[in-house]
């Protein structure tokens, strides 16, 4: 997918000095949560930098490039002034373009609940279809694109519930854009791949609160699209979730055979990672299917391909996966083969590792945690697990957290004489 021609942007490419993309963006990342922003910067972020694509960043990439680098103005890093950006013009002709997302960012950091990101996501992110433009330009692509990193930065934080409703009218516009055809093929290529990824970033907030039915729909949608564009990385993508999905829904066969076709979308990709999230799915669903032969060749595949390290051909939207979650996907298929004391130590490994930034996250693995000890007779530690789920969901909107953890309380029941174990079902029973 070529990019619109710009002067790649040396001076940004020097600082990266002997890091690889994906290297100097964990380092953006790092920064970033030193002052306490939120940044979703992957490789192809870095690419787009230093490419010339992104001429100037958004304010939140600009403090954190400012912490990065004291002392330095935009222009000393290689960026072009805001203003020449971003003109009076440019944004006469671009009635889809997305504003600066300082809103979110405040109403992260006074500590607003799900509901009022997801109303905040509505106000920055809804086109107005009546007044889409009769071809869709640049600045349309970048909306999308920027639309499916909000959501997906929401869902990090909140969790899915709040958000899935709110998150459907940006998709319905952007399949209005790309109805409507671009200028130039290029564009079309980012609107197909943007208007996908937002599909499938739709079709997860589905999935994770409940809504299967509707999940399977956008995921599909998302495949379609894949193979219109002729795009491998997105028809992966689309296949990843749908053997999450599968696996969910009771259908491990599928799950495999999605795994199995995701994991031929995205050979040649040269991406070692996202080869290692697919055969974690396949594991997923031989494990479902009580095969354990099939399911530990898979997972020593996963680890194999993950130990390889991140690539710059990295897709964005796998900035999710890292170690946590590849502890807590093999935590599921110990789980599901009935080994729940293996599956404990690696979910207590995959909430150890993930970045207390990431609250949903967090609350997830401890769900499956309290899960895996209540099965392992652990009835004390499971409770405490609970407990700091409880903590979490003040601020985690997920229905697949809340379940989990109902299914903990439940099976909790008759060990309540432990005072460890009533604490935690009275308040359980009071959320």
């Amino acid at each position: 997918m070529a990019a619109f021609p710009h002067s790649p942007n040396q001076t940004f490419r020097r600082l990266r000095d002997r890091n690889s993309p994906a290297e100097f963006a964990a380092m953006v990342r790092r920064a970033a949560k030193e002052i306490g922003e939120t940044v979703s910067c992957d490789a192809r972020y870095i690419g787009r930098v230093e490419s010339g694509e992104i001429r100037c960043p958004n304010y939140a990439y600009e403090r954190v490039f400012l912490h990065m680098f004291p002392g330095r103005t935009l222009a000393d890093l290689g960026f072009s002034p805001r203003e020449a950006v971003r003109g009076r013009s440019a944004q006469r002709s671009a009635p889809f373009t997305l504003k600066e997302s300082d809103v979110l960012r405040r109403a992260f950091m006074a500590g607003g609940s799900a509901t009022v990101a997801a109303a905040t996501l509505g106000f920055t992110l809804l086109g107005d279809t009546r007044r889409l433009p009769s071809r869709a330009g640049e600045s349309e692509a970048a909306a999308v694109e920027e639309a499916v990193r909000q959501i997906r930065l929401l869902d990090d934080r909140h969790g899915a519930d709040a958000l899935y409703r709110k998150a459907a009218e940006p998709l319905r516009t952007a399949y209005a854009l790309l109805d409507a055809g671009a200028s130039r093929q290029s564009t079309e290529d980012r609107l197909h791949a943007g208007a996908g990824e937002l599909a499938i970033s739709v079709g997860w907030l589905a999935h994770d609160s409940g809504r299967f039915d509707d999940a399977r729909s956008h995921y599909a949608e998302a495949l379609a699209t894949a193979r219109v564009a002729g795009d491998a990385g997105l028809e992966a993508h689309a296949f990843s979730n749908m053997a999450f999905l599968a696996r969910d829904c009771g259908r491990p066969r599928e799950s495999v055979r999605a795994a199995q076709a995701g994991r031929r979308a995205a050979r040649s990709l040269g991406s070692p990672r996202l080869l290692s999230l697919l055969a974690l799915r396949e594991a997923g669903g031989w494990a479902g299917l009580a095969d354990r032969k099939a399911c530990e060749e898979s997972l020593t595949r996963a680890h194999t391909e993950f130990s390889r390290g991140t690539a710059a051909a990295d897709p964005e939207w796998m900035s999710f996966f890292g170690e946590a979650e590849l502890e807590s996907l093999e935590s599921r298929c110990w789980a599901t083969l009935g080994e729940h004391a293996r599956a404990a130590r690696h979910a207590r490994r995959a909430a150890d590792l993930q970045d207390p930034h990431f609250a949903r996250n967090v609350a997830l693995y401890t769900a499956e945690l309290a899960d895996d000890l209540t099965r392992a007779g652990a009835p004390d530690e499971a409770a405490w697990a609970g407990g700091r789920v409880l903590d979490l969901l003040t601020e985690v909107q997920s229905t697949r957290v809340r379940s989990m953890l109902s299914g903990t309380a439940r099976a909790l029941v008759p060990h309540q004489r432990s005072p460890r174990v009533d604490a935690f079902l009275t308040r359980h029973a009071a959320v």
